[in-house]
């Protein structure tokens, strides 16, 4: 489901947001088994800080919030570090992507909350 929907968004914002800002800087190809291992633990971290809680009892707005905040704060770190060590690496870039992040694990987490509650009952 992550995966999913971080793949429409990477793939309808290439062209308008990364290509212009860090093209030199992208692969000609992507690194499968980096990509598997960062979705893995991605997801095994928005398991563990947002939907396990939420799951326990505190309900699926809980899991949004979390999942919110944990991807705000994943998104953060990479993409703050980026603007602070790379020259190509844009505000409107960081911005973008942080939100994004944000929105994407909160709807993941309030997501994988629902579906879990569902497949467990």
């Amino acid at each position: 489901m992550l995966v999913g929907i971080d793949m429409v968004w990477l793939q309808s914002m290439n062209a308008l947001l990364y290509q212009p800002t860090i093209g030199v800087l992208l692969a000609d190809k992507p690194n499968i088994a980096a990509i598997a291992a960062f979705y893995l633990l991605y997801a095994a971290g928005v398991i563990v800080f947002a939907v396990q809680p939420a799951l326990a009892g505190a309900g699926w707005s809980d899991a949004l919030i979390k999942g919110a905040l944990f991807g705000f704060f994943c998104y953060a770190t990479y993409d703050l570090t980026n603007m602070a060590t790379l020259k190509v690496w844009s505000l409107t870039l960081t911005l973008a992507d942080m939100a994004w992040g944000t929105v994407l694990t909160g709807t993941a987490a309030t997501l994988s909350f629902f579906v879990t509650r569902l497949l467990v009952r």
